[in-house]
């Protein structure tokens, strides 16, 4: 019997989960199944990229919702993975008693409980920006409850990690947190339940069992995140949470009042535990070695003069005047920022605007000249082999190149995926407890 995993890839953009993963063990690690879809776009270029890379699994380029039931009855994936969009989680029970959202955003998150209900895998690997902890501004932490509460009632448990890629020695400064979800019948969570059992306490909560330091030794020493990304032992100020949640995702959706979702969690059996920590830190990569030798870099990446003008207004500090939509006027400020980035830090965030001339767009300056990063540069700042989005296979079959500023486009919007072949590494070890 094969102890490979079958894995379907959400959100694919152009592979970096299954870059990571395939990095990590490519015999254990088998995706056989794909979908991406860039919504409100003709050119459907990062499913290109996907498909030019990867022709052996099933892409399926159609928007996530499209596709059926059946199809996804048919996938007998083991894990699933995904860089799904942060949007609004809210639901609401529709007057057949359904779950729905409450407009169009948040729909995608739901394709992905959908998928779950479905396929029934072992895990899912999760990715999202860090924001989703504090999401919505009006009601904190309601967002993460929601997915927790879903997960919940289809019987996963979830742990969380927000991971700042730098910090783990690579080459960007890149907060994203990442989801483990396991299936609560798998030998791994069923050992969990032998060995926290002994901490029952009844009536803290009704007659659930829970308490505030129950998980304390999993998060910090032996859940998959503890164990690939170590953190420091002690809480930041002793910053934590705990709390049970509501069977019912309508029920958390409208009333969540539990509190702040720190950057650590565990949930499982409908209670959370979070945990506000602090990282172990590894030596990170230093952008200098990462970048391209300036002999290999095309004159059109350097900046002339008017550009160079441009980068110093947008980087330099400014106060202006604006006036409100009802009239009001007021002095927005914005502070200076270095002229161009440090070659002996990591990188910052690339966005997905990389490919523009704006504030956040990443500026060097070697040998007295100011130039952009490249295509490969980018690739390489999110752990990408080089050259990975230079080809695309349209759908008529054709291999054609990628615009630059649709590359950079791609790696704003990826993954680091150094940090999923840790990740990868240590569920590799979980999936072999019997």
């Amino acid at each position: 019997m094969s102890n490979s995993l079958n894995v379907l890839e959400l959100f694919a953009g152009v592979g970096g989960f299954r870059i990571g993963l395939e990095e990590s063990n490519s015999k254990k690690y088998k995706t056989k199944w794909a979908n991406q879809w860039e919504p409100s776009k003709k050119s459907q270029d990062a499913f290109e990229v996907y498909d030019y890379q990867f022709p052996d699994s099933m892409n399926i380029n159609v928007n996530i919702e499209e596709i059926s039931d059946e199809t996804f009855a048919e996938m007998d994936a083991d894990l699933i993975v995904g860089g799904f969009p942060c949007q609004d989680y809210s639901v609401a029970r529709s007057s057949k008693g359904e779950l729905g959202i409450q407009g169009k955003k948040g729909v995608l998150f739901w394709q992905i409980i959908r998928a779950t209900e479905i396929i029934r895998p072992k895990y899912l690997i999760l990715e999202n920006v860090d924001r989703l902890l504090k999401s919505p501004t009006t009601q904190r932490g309601r967002d993460i409850a929601i997915m927790l509460a879903a997960f919940d009632q289809l019987g996963y448990s979830v742990e969380w990690r927000v991971i700042n890629a730098a910090e783990y020695g690579r080459a960007q400064r890149r907060r994203r947190v990442f989801i483990y979800v396991y299936r609560n019948d798998i030998p791994w969570a069923q050992q969990l339940d032998e060995k926290y059992e002994q901490f029952e306490q009844k009536n803290l909560f009704g007659d659930e069992a829970v308490l505030p330091n129950r998980y304390e030794e999993y998060i910090f020493k032996e859940g998959l995140f503890a164990r690939q990304f170590p953190i420091k032992e002690v809480p930041v100020k002793g910053r934590h949470a705990y709390g049970k949640l509501n069977e019912d995702v309508v029920e958390v959706s409208d009333n969540y009042s539990g509190g702040k979702m720190w950057n650590t969690g565990v949930m499982r059996h409908g209670v959370f535990y979070t945990y506000d920590t602090a990282t172990v830190e590894e030596p990170a990569t230093p952008l200098g070695e990462i970048i391209q030798d300036e002999s290999e870099i095309d004159e059109k990446y350097y900046l002339n003069d008017e550009q160079i003008v441009k980068f110093e207004y947008l980087r330099g500090p400014k106060k202006i005047q604006r006036t409100a939509g009802n009239g009001h006027t007021y002095v927005y400020s914005e502070g200076g920022m270095s002229p161009y980035d440090d070659l002996e830090l990591p990188g910052r965030t690339m966005l997905t605007s990389e490919g523009s001339v704006n504030r956040s767009t990443h500026l060097l300056y070697i040998n007295e000249r100011y130039r952009f990063i490249t295509p490969i540069e980018a690739e390489r700042l999110q752990d990408f082999p080089d050259d990975w989005t230079r080809y695309k296979k349209t759908s008529s079959g054709q291999i054609e190149e990628v615009t630059d500023r649709m590359r950079l486009f791609f790696m704003g919007n990826a993954l680091v995926t150094g940090i999923v072949k840790r990740i990868a590494d240590e569920l590799e070890k979980i999936d072999k407890i019997v």
